[in-house]
């Protein structure tokens, strides 16, 4: 499941992202973030995550660095 959610990501990555060159104001890149995310958090929370980020990532928003928050421990 984690893969086919990333696989959009993947398909950015390999098609859209070469041409619009480095855009992301934000380190990770929101790529990376959505990645990194998906496969930490799984694939609802970590969309629903990069979404967030993604948003977030305009001219006016914040900048630097960004980590994908730590998975929450269970008792």
């Amino acid at each position: 499941m984690k893969r086919l959610a990333a696989l959009p990501i993947h398909l950015y990555r390999w098609t859209l992202s070469p041409f619009l060159g480095r855009q992301c104001r934000y380190h990770p890149t929101c790529s990376a973030y959505a990645l990194e995310a998906i496969e930490l958090h799984g694939p609802w929370r970590g969309w629903r995550l990069a979404l967030a980020r993604i948003l977030g990532c305009h001219p006016w928003g914040a900048a630097g660095f960004d980590p994908v928050p730590e998975r929450p421990a269970r008792p």
